[in-house]
């Protein structure tokens, strides 16, 4: 007779799909764990400079060298419009040594270089410069727009968070079936309707994550993440947009006058200032 099959022993084999099943038990109950995080998206809305910003002194004296080297010092490639004016000079002068009859010439209407130099010349006499330092700048409103013009400019909305009002980018808190990025996009909405904005990716930018007081806090309710998105102003005439809580345009060294530190660290990971 054939010897008898050698008994598993306990707990190696047929233990496994006992365990298997507990683990998967397990999963199942992690993900219908409520969330022990709350998730909000913001959006940093960025007004973008109006303006060069004035010259440092070593880019004055680079520009005032390759002035030098274009004028003359160095030889230069002539403009399209420095070639006309050379052959038409050339022209003029052989015309002038020539017999040429001047009424002989077909009647056309011709423009020349230097006519067209005479016209540029009596509209540089008429232009005006605008003032880099406006109203706002003086008056120091930070409300407005039409200030730092040769900076960017981010928006701050006062909201309240449990019993403190702060200074912070424009939030909301995520709903099931949005992205993040919609969240965001409802954040900028919540607070300034009717602006024209162009939304940079997908992906945040940035996180911030912090824990509610102690007081509050639970298991399932133990703090927030918001999620960082940028945007670019579209336009600057927001007459036709309505803020509807308190607001700011600061420039990136003007932040510290309003965020908290910790959250100040976040968005200057993220935040140029160029």
């Amino acid at each position: 007779m054939a010897a008898p099959a050698a008994r598993p022993e306990r707990g190696s084999v047929m233990a496994a799909p006992t365990q298997r099943a507990a683990g998967w038990g397990r999963r199942l109950c992690t993900a219908a764990a409520p969330r022990p995080w709350r998730l909000f998206g913001a959006m940093c809305l960025l007004r973008l400079p109006r303006i060069t910003q004035p010259l440092e002194k070593e880019e004055e004296e680079m520009a005032a060298l390759m002035g030098q080297v274009e004028g003359g010092l160095e030889k230069s490639h002539y403009s399209d419009h420095e070639i006309r004016k050379l052959e038409e000079e050339e022209q003029l002068r052989r015309r002038r040594e020539s017999s040429f009859d001047d009424d002989e010439a077909p009647s056309k209407t011709l423009v020349m270089a230097q006519d067209l130099e005479e016209k540029w010349e009596q509209k540089l006499l008429r232009f005006k410069a605008a003032p880099r330092i406006t109203d706002a700048d003086k008056n120091n409103n930070r409300t407005s727009l039409n200030r730092r013009l040769d900076s960017n400019l981010m928006l701050l909305v006062k909201q309240k968070i449990g019993n403190q009002e702060l200074w912070l980018l424009p939030q909301v808190e995520w709903q099931p079936g949005e992205t993040l990025r919609s969240t965001a996009e409802r954040a900028m909405a919540a607070f300034l309707d009717h602006i024209q904005a162009k939304i940079l990716g997908n992906a945040p930018y940035g996180i911030y994550k912090y824990k509610f007081p102690r007081a509050i806090r639970t298991e399932d309710n133990v703090g927030a993440k918001v999620f960082f998105f940028k945007a670019f102003l579209q336009s600057s005439d927001l007459s036709q947009a309505e803020l509807k809580e308190d607001y700011l345009w600061v420039t990136k060294d003007e932040l510290g006058d309003y965020l908290k530190s910790e959250y100040l660290k976040k968005v200057n990971r993220f935040l140029l200032d160029l």
